[in-house]
């Protein structure tokens, strides 16, 4: 905040919010963090949850009073707001009601925290990438020729249900030439014979998350399909070799890219390498081209080239990795099948 030239925060990014108190419903509450500490509000639903969660003190309300209650704290301060998140109802909202406070827009400043993950949080996010290889590895044998992508997708969903945890994003099936749509949600179409099945899925266990994709055959794939996988596979592989503290999102980005321009198949990378992971699917690092990111011991990211050919078919290959201090360990262990 400090550095930020702040002397106070509302925070209202449900993820944000999370990490800073515990509280499982971040969804509804906001924190204002101050020189003097840290309160959470949210109304009189939470109140016996908010004080089992909550490691900071909590104001029971809803708005107006909720603003009125924090107008003192806010008095001639300089506040930041998360531009990002907030709205502009509720921008009006504190301008309203916090006449004397000069209201800051700040993008960022928890989630550049939270890249760097505690020991509590990676145990969560290994226990969730362990729950979703367990998963896959039960639902593989079901993925064949004349089951449905729906069909396929339920069962992961269901599974993941049963075993006390949720679908961290739609899960997606895409089969033959659907495969070509990086996020080919899982649809009526009936697999076929001869056709590669990209299937991408995570767990959400405790409020944090996995992501983890494999692409497999059904039968023989065509020659073109094949040398399209193990290029993807090439490329996956490369990268995660050089996962280390220190090194460049942007140069993991450049390693996978350069292999699969060099297959012909640059074109057809149509998004970024990876993203980190934890109570959100997608939170930073970004490992991207323009990435200014740079890796650090405690960080969690996907590996995850891709290739998609419109029309004839896709691959994408991802694993989950945890950064460490003498270089990374990865998280997913459902094998990548040999193409």
């Amino acid at each position: 905040m400090k550095e930020a030239g702040v002397t106070g925060l509302w925070v209202s990014h449900p993820a944000n919010v999370r990490a800073l108190t515990g509280f499982t419903s971040p969804e509804d509450g906001k924190v204002l963090v101050t020189a003097d500490g840290a309160t959470l509000y949210t109304d009189a639903r939470y109140t016996v949850q908010a004080r089992e969660e909550s490691g900071v003190p909590q104001f029971i309300a809803r708005p107006p009073e909720t603003f009125q209650h924090a107008a003192e704290g806010v008095r001639g301060q300089r506040v930041g707001f998360e531009a990002d998140s907030l709205t502009v109802a509720g921008l009006e909202d504190l301008k309203e009601h916090w006449p004397d406070a000069e209201l800051v827009p700040l993008r960022g400043l928890i989630q550049g925290l939270r890249q760097i993950k505690t020991a509590d949080e990676i145990a969560a996010i290994r226990a969730a990438q362990d729950l979703a290889d367990q998963v896959f590895s039960e639902v593989r044998p079901l993925i064949v020729a004349g089951a449905r992508e729906l069909d396929i997708a339920l069962e992961i969903e269901t599974r993941l249900r049963k075993a006390g945890a949720g679908s961290a994003f739609g899960v997606i099936v895409a089969s033959g030439p659907r495969g070509a749509m990086p996020h080919g949600h899982a649809s009526a179409r009936v697999i076929e014979d001869g056709e590669l099945v990209t299937v991408d899925m995570g767990a959400k266990l405790n409020g944090y998350n996995s992501d983890m994709t494999r692409t497999v055959a059904v039968g023989q794939p065509s020659d073109e399909m094949k040398r399209i996988y193990n290029a993807v596979l090439e490329a996956e592989e490369a990268a995660i070799k050089a996962v280390k503290p220190g090194v460049r999102a942007a140069d993991l980005d450049k390693i996978a890219r350069d292999i699969l321009t060099g297959h012909g198949l640059g074109e057809a990378f149509v998004h970024s390498l990876g993203h980190g992971v934890g109570l959100e699917v997608h939170e930073g690092p970004g490992l991207r081209g323009t990435s200014d990111d740079v890796l650090a011991a405690g960080m969690v990211i996907t590996i995850e080239p891709g290739a998609y050919l419109p029309d004839v078919g896709g691959v994408r290959i991802e694993d989950l990795l945890l950064v460490t201090e003498d270089g990374h360990d990865v998280l997913s262990h459902s094998p990548k099948e040999a193409i």
